[in-house]
């Protein structure tokens, strides 16, 4: 049976311990860990799916004398699907309970550090009964998904200035009038550094297309000689900028970047076309931007 925000305000109220509009409902109570209990049950079947798979990769690697990559793009692509059927399984839960408490941690957990659709996931935040969206944790996820829809696909790319590796500051508008890649990643980042290779090569392919990369590194404070290695190592031959300051890159943070690598690419006008794209749909979505045919125009 479904017990509404509105019970838990009068039970406080006869308990002597109102929370205020602003305040988040103990998750220690019964009526939330029922909640939470409902929840876990939807999800069951799909976690177990993403326990097995997590293990029986890691077991496979633990096997081998050297760790090695092999399979981890399908490995990546098989927890993606999992992790797409917990998403549908979570929002269908919230759609039905949008006065439980536990939807709106459910919503934080499919918002995730790389949203894919931030409208939708506004609309669902929209239909959570008023009472949820005002406790403290509410106002705090509305917060999270009006940064993200600030660099949603769409949006004019948010300004912004930053130093390259000489110290000289580079600017996102030194691009406008061509199709510009920014690409967010670190030397310390074991996955971007495997998607370079791909990066390098969709740059020497389209460079002279109307198609720049402007690399934001999130490297930590007095490494910058990782940071340039790792420029030269991996043959990164365009404009890269950083302010040294990991996770908290002032870029980064204007793009509510949380996870790397991540990217967005935008378009000459400015604006966001695409977002996070890996392996193999980089090249497919610059080849329909900039064929062959426009080379050398």
């Amino acid at each position: 049976m479904k017990l509404k925000l509105s019970t838990f305000l009068l039970t406080f109220a006869l308990t002597g311990s109102v929370f205020a509009q602003q305040s988040d409902p103990d998750v220690e109570s019964p009526a939330i860990k029922k909640q939470k209990e409902e929840l876990e049950a939807t999800l069951a079947s799909v976690n177990q799916k993403l326990a097995l798979s997590e293990k029986t990769y890691r077991d496979a690697q633990t096997k081998k004398v050297k760790y090695d990559t092999l399979g981890l793009g399908a490995w990546r692509a098989e927890m993606a699907r999992f992790k797409e059927e917990k998403n549908g399984l979570t929002l269908a839960f919230i759609k039905q309970h949008p006065d439980y408490f536990t939807s709106l941690l459910a919503l934080k957990d499919v918002i995730g550090a790389l949203p894919k659709d931030v409208q939708s996931l506004e609309k669902t935040f929209a239909k959570l009964d008023k009472n949820i969206q005002q406790t403290a944790t509410g106002v705090k996820t509305k917060a999270v998904l009006d940064k993200f829809d600030a660099v949603s696909i769409g949006r004019i790319a948010p300004g912004f200035s930053a130093p390259d590796t000489a110290g000289k500051s580079i600017n996102l508008s030194d691009f406008r009038g061509k199709y510009v890649l920014l690409d967010f990643w670190a030397s310390w980042c074991g996955p971007c550094r495997e998607e370079n290779p791909i990066v390098v090569k969709a740059y020497n392919t389209y460079k002279d297309r109307n198609f720049e990369i402007l690399s934001v590194s999130l490297d930590q404070p007095g490494k910058q000689e990782a940071w340039l290695k790792a420029i030269h190592d991996d043959q990164l031959n365009w404009k890269h900028v950083s302010d040294l300051k990991f996770w908290k890159n002032d870029v980064a943070q204007l793009y509510s970047v949380m996870s790397i690598p991540q990217n967005f690419l935008i378009d000459p006008n400015g604006k966001i076309i695409a977002a996070n794209l890996r392996g193999a749909e980089l090249a497919k979505k610059l080849a329909t931007l900039l064929p062959q045919t426009n080379q050398g125009k």
